[in-house]
Order: C-alpha cells, then sequence, then structure tokens
C-alpha cells in the first residue's frame, strides 16, 4: 500500500479542521432558552415571597430534563402550594377524555386539582364507549374551571404546558379559563412561554366562528393551525375575549424565531399528551385530528397515532394508489394495516395508510386530510360516516362538512379558508413576541 506523503496528509487534516470550524460555527447560535428557565434566572420578582399555584403536566420541564415543580419546590424565594393539572393530569397517566379527580400528591405532598372533569363526573359506562363519550365530554366547558375554592391559599398563577399549536386541543381552554378564574379572584396570572412546535409562521384550515362553535376544544376564533405560542395566545385572549382581564405577565423565551421548528431547537421532546408521542405526529395533527369527527380510526391505540388512519372495510392497497395519484405537495402514503389497542375497531384489524411528510414545509395538513376524506368517500361510499356535531366542532364551522356533502372540490374548500386566515394574521400581529 502506498503512503500518502506527509504534505498531503497535513492538507487533508487542515481541510477537515476547517469543516469542524464552519459546522461549529453554523451550531453556535445560543440555545433556546424556556420561559422557566427565564422566570428562575432573571424574573424571580415576579413570586418572590408567593404563594404559587402551578398549572402544569409532564412537559412541565426544562432544557436540562428537570422539572418546574421541582424546580419550585427547592426555590426559597417562593413556596409551592397547589397543582393543577389539565387533560391527562398532572403525571400524565390519564388518556385522552378520560376523567381526571382531585387527589393528593403522595411525592410532592401537595393538593392537586382537575381542571378536566372535577366537578362533572362521567357516567359509569363510560369506559364501554370512551370515543362517543369524548365527543360529548370534550365539547362541554362544565366542570373544567378553576373554582375559587381552588385558589384559596393561592397568590398567583403559573402556566407552564406544551402547546402542539393546533386549535383543536384542550390546554388552550384549560389556560383561559384559569386566568379568567385568577381575573375574578384579582390574582395575578404568569404564563410561561415555550416555542410552537409546527412553527409560528404557516397558519391553516377555517377560523373557528364564535361564539356558535365554541367548546373545549376550540373556544375562541382562531385556525385550526395557528402559529402562536401559549404566551402569545394568552395576550391575544385576554384582550379580545375575556370579560374580566387578567393581571397577565408572559415570561417569553429567549432566542426562538417563529420559523423554527420543535427539532431546531436543541430542546428535548418530551410527549405534550399520550397520543403525541412525537414532533412527526404533532406535524400531521392540525389535519389528521379532523377525522375524530367520522368513523375512521386516526391511529389512537397504535404506536403512531395520527400518523396511521383506517378502517376494518378499507382496502390499504387501493387506497395508497389513490392517495399518491394525487401527488400532493410534501406527503406520501404506504399501505398499512393495524389493529388497535384502544379507541375506535380496538382489538379489531384496519386496512389504511401511513402518511409520512416528505417536505413539511410544503405539506398543507388539513387539504391533505380533506383529500383523504374525499378519496375514501369515492371509494366506500356510504360506509364513511361523520359525526356531524363533532365533526364541525372540530372544524370551528359547518360549511366544511356541508360543502364536502355537496361534492365540492378540496381545492375550493381550502380557497374559502383564504380570507379568514389573512384576516387573522393581522389581527394576531400586536400579540406576537417573536420574529
Amino acid at each position: 500500500m502506498k503512503l500518502l506523503p506527509l504534505s498531503v496528509f497535513l492538507g487533508l487534516a487542515t481541510l477537515f479542521a476547517g469543516c469542524t470550524t464552519m459546522t461549529t460555527k453554523h451550531s453556535s447560535r445560543p440555545p433556546v432558552k424556556l420561559g422557566v428557565e427565564v422566570l428562575f434566572e432573571k424574573r424571580l420578582d415576579l413570586i418572590r415571597g408567593k404563594h404559587v399555584g402551578l398549572i402544569t403536566n409532564p412537559t412541565g420541564l426544562d432544557s436540562k430534563l428537570d422539572s418546574i415543580i421541582v424546580k419550585f419546590r427547592a426555590c426559597s424565594d417562593t413556596k409551592l402550594v397547589a397543582l393543577y393539572g389539565p387533560e391527562h393530569g398532572v403525571r400524565g397517566n390519564a388518556q385522552a377524555g378520560e376523567f381526571v379527580a382531585f387527589y393528593f400528591d403522595e411525592h410532592f405532598k401537595l393538593p392537586v386539582f382537575s381542571l378536566y372533569g372535577q366537578t362533572h363526573k362521567p357516567p359509569p359506562d363510560m369506559m364501554t364507549n370512551i370515543d362517543e363519550y369524548m365527543r360529548t365530554f370534550d365539547t362541554k366547558h362544565e366542570g373544567k374551571q378553576v373554582e375559587r375554592g381552588m385558589m384559596d391559599s393561592v397568590d398567583v398563577m403559573v402556566f407552564d404546558l406544551q402547546d402542539v399549536g393546533t386549535r383543536v386541543y384542550t390546554y388552550i381552554a384549560t389556560m383561559a379559563n384559569a386566568m379568567e378564574a385568577a381575573a375574578n379572584a384579582g390574582l395575578p396570572f404568569i404564563v410561561l412561554d415555550r416555542p410552537n412546535p409546527i412553527n409560528g409562521l404557516t397558519m391553516e384550515g377555517p377560523i373557528l366562528e364564535y361564539p356558535q362553535f365554541s367548546s373545549f376544544i376550540g373556544h375562541y376564533p382562531i385556525p385550526l393551525r395557528h402559529g402562536m405560542t401559549t404566551g402569545e395566545l394568552a395576550q391575544f385572549i385576554n384582550a379580545k375575549f375575556l370579560g374580566g382581564k387578567a393581571k397577565l405577565t408572559v415570561v417569553p423565551m429567549e432566542n426562538w424565531t417563529r420559523a423554527e421548528w420543535f427539532d431546531e431547537t436543541s430542546l428535548p421532546w418530551t410527549l405534550p399528551s399520550p397520543n403525541l408521542p412525537t414532533l412527526d405526529s404533532a406535524t400531521v395533527y392540525p389535519g389528521q385530528v379532523i377525522l375524530e369527527g367520522s368513523n375512521l380510526s386516526e391511529g389512537r391505540g397504535t404506536t403512531k397515532p395520527f400518523e396511521l388512519f383506517g378502517a376494518p372495510w378499507i382496502d390499504g392497497f387501493v387506497l395508497a394508489k389513490k392517495l399518491n395519484e394525487l401527488n400532493l405537495p410534501g406527503v406520501k402514503f404506504r399501505e398499512v394495516y393495524f389493529t388497535p389497542t384502544f379507541s375506535k375497531f380496538s382489538g379489531t384489524n384496519c386496512g389504511g395508510c401511513q402518511l409520512y411528510v416528505t417536505d413539511r414545509e410544503q405539506y398543507n395538513s388539513v387539504n391533505t386530510t380533506l383529500h383523504i376524506l374525499t378519496e375514501i368517500k369515492k371509494l366506500y361510499g356510504d360506509k364513511l360516516e361523520l359525526h356531524k356535531s363533532y365533526f364541525d366542532h372540530v372544524m370551528g364551522t359547518a360549511s366544511v362538512r356541508e360543502a364536502f356533502d355537496r361534492g365540492e372540490p378540496v381545492e375550493k374548500i381550502v380557497a374559502n379558508f383564504q380570507t379568514g386566515l389573512k384576516e387573522f394574521a393581522n389581527m394576531r400581529e400586536p400579540y406576537l413576541l417573536y420574529h
């Protein structure tokens, strides 16, 4: 074997060293600092000497995966006196739609108040048809408020939850209800901001028609994919919709930009809820959540919720072929067969597809899911059913279902969203915190 001359070797070493230097320079951008980190590093004045009530869940972590609950308990400047859990609970141990009761946490030695069903007990046979129950319970506001007695020992309320960037998600309604309760009680309300995981630029879908279609899965007139952070939404809601204005303080992140997706932040991903295990599932969720308003499985009870979809009467090969022939931007489909362990078609083999996002900047989730429904209707006719009331509450309007029933093309349906999206973009502008 012929050895390289020393001069060539040194030249290559210099070249590789230069490449390493360029990579390091490219990645030297300051890391995203979460609102929770800014609070404890720079804004202790907001909580110093106060008794704190904390609304959080397993996403309440800093960039080092340290729990906000532990951070509060270790802070001598303040006292954590109560925890409040959204849907799925403070520990994330409740499934979607599952009633969560009050309890006393054995580890933290704190009362844990539920903001998802505290006073609205489910019927005894709830678990026999959890999907039907969810469609009723999820849309109701009853039993999901912070009652005055829950805040008796509290001086300030703090909210730290990771949202997913989609209107159909109960955490924003939980925040709004808590803000209103704090306003009525004269308590300050602090929101510790976190990234919109699917970026803060893109908006999709219809604007919810308010108040006709207001519910716990979509409280205010915002699009299906809203492109805002929790803190921005808090400012928007407080200014536009709350009767009693909260004494609101948003602790912004540092170094986050609107164009960033979660995997570009270097922050650790934590499941925001049991059925959004990955950024991939969150990416498709704005559109695929529409399937919850139908008799199709949206993949709950599988390892790929919202990426898988289907029904026992669907031929996955045929459906994948039809969908791929549409050449929808940024997405491909693969035939699959899956058996959900719970939720729709539990224990029954379903045919369908797995959705692969190949270019997330080009992919339009709402447009894609409406095409999925259209092709399934063409192939299987009346076997596809839409749950009228729930479908309309998910969409925030009856007009999409009505257009679908008339057989209007998806392109026309989606085009009708554009005026509302432009108006919303202007309306939200004063409340944006990041460029």
